[in-house]
């Protein structure tokens, strides 16, 4: 068991690139962290790391043997979990996804799974804005938008309605558009759901508008946008599932309604391939069992790097 702790230790060394990162993640003191590798390398007869003042960088062997590592890691977490009694999941299942998915559909889907496996731990990293998923050792990143690498592998785990929402009180002051081209005499709210590169789509009875549009209030939380559209500050564009509430309590209305706009993917992506611990896959198949369960429709489609 000391060899294998040692082990998934300097796995986060080598990602994290600091000593001192893995002792505050692990509950280890720094000189504790800086011992056991010590003594991985001397039984190995080998340098893994090489160190200096401001950073601990891989050597050629480190990387190799940290390349071959994590899958050998994860077989070994399958095996135990293959023979458990009760197939329960344990250790630390580390997610990351956007604040706004988090908040208001993944996290309040989750209390029947962590039920079932009470010993695992869960951390759900929060942001709109991409990260480093192998240096943080994410294990499943939820992620909206088309697939940003085709060779990823990943799972397509629904389509999301994208909207157009104003304020009532906005509407009052500012009217509504009627057709797409409308928006450019109108206030936008721009964040991170509502950039899109290409312009916003939309489509009726065959006619296809796309419009490219400038932000006069911009956030880099989708939160932030929806809020902004709430206290009447513009239209926004965004995901059904970012402004459900708001559109059921009716502190936003939909715009455009008449006219198509185009589906947000929700995929889920495993940044270890093949080699994603049991967790990370059955925390993506109880999330689509929900959604089906729900009558929201879901599917899947796996990239094989």
């Amino acid at each position: 068991m000391k060899d294998i702790l040692s082990l998934k230790l300097y796995t986060r060394v080598a990602r994290l690139g600091s000593f001192s990162a893995a002792a505050r993640e692990c509950g280890l003191s720094q000189s504790q962290v800086s011992r056991i590798i010590a003594d991985l390398e001397t039984d190995l007869g080998a340098r893994l790391l090489t160190r200096t003042t401001r950073a601990v960088v891989l050597t050629e062997a480190g990387a190799e043997f940290l390349a071959r590592l994590d899958s050998i890691l994860i077989a070994l977490e399958d095996a135990e979990h293959s023979v458990r009694e009760g197939g329960e999941l344990r250790g630390m299942l580390r997610m990351s996804m956007p604040a706004s998915v988090a908040i208001r559909e993944v996290i309040p889907r989750l209390t029947p799974f962590l039920e079932l496996h009470p010993e695992l731990r869960l951390q759900v990293l929060l942001g709109d804005r991409p990260q480093d998923l192998v240096k943080d050792a994410v294990d499943v990143a939820i992620r909206l938008g088309r697939l940003v690498d085709s060779s990823a592998t990943a799972t397509l785990i629904t389509q999301i309605q994208r909207v157009i929402i104003a304020s009532r009180d906005y509407v009052d002051r500012c009217g509504a558009p009627e057709r797409p081209e409308d928006l450019a005499r109108h206030r936008i709210v721009g964040g991170p759901a509502s950039v899109v590169p290409s312009g916003w789509k939309f489509e009726r009875a065959g006619e296809e508008v796309v419009i490219d549009l400038e932000a006069h209030f911009s956030t880099n939380e989708n939160e932030g946008a929806v809020a902004a559209a709430v206290a009447g500050l513009g239209i926004t564009s965004t995901t059904e599932w970012a402004c459900r509430r708001e559109l059921d309590d009716g502190s936003l209305v939909r715009l455009l309604a008449g006219w198509k706009t185009e589906d947000v993917p929700v995929h889920a992506y495993f940044p270890m391939g093949r080699a994603t611990r049991a967790a990370g896959r059955a925390v993506v198949e109880h999330l689509m069992a929900d959604l089906r369960r729900e009558g929201r429709p879901s599917m899947r489609r796996v990239h094989k790097r």
